[in-house]
């Protein structure tokens, strides 16, 4: 299953997020935070039931890029 990683840099470290399931995790480099987020969504796989799995990916996720106006 590929799902999306999202990793922002914060003042301690780098928060992931899978927003298809809105599971979150950390790290203190890019690379723990996307191995972190990867262990959180399995350990969700393996122990949500099947309809919280379908009815989180049911909703739909957009990632896209924003151009807006500096005033």
């Amino acid at each position: 299953m590929k799902l999306t990683a999202v990793i922002t840099k914060e003042e301690d470290g780098f928060v992931s997020l899978c927003p298809e399931l809105d599971i979150a995790s950390q790290g203190d480099t890019k690379e723990k935070a996307k191995i972190n987020l990867k262990e959180a969504v399995e350990l969700f796989l393996e122990c949500a039931s099947r309809d919280e799995v379908e009815k989180r990916l049911s909703s739909e996720s957009l990632v896209s890029s924003l151009e807006v106006s500096l005033a």
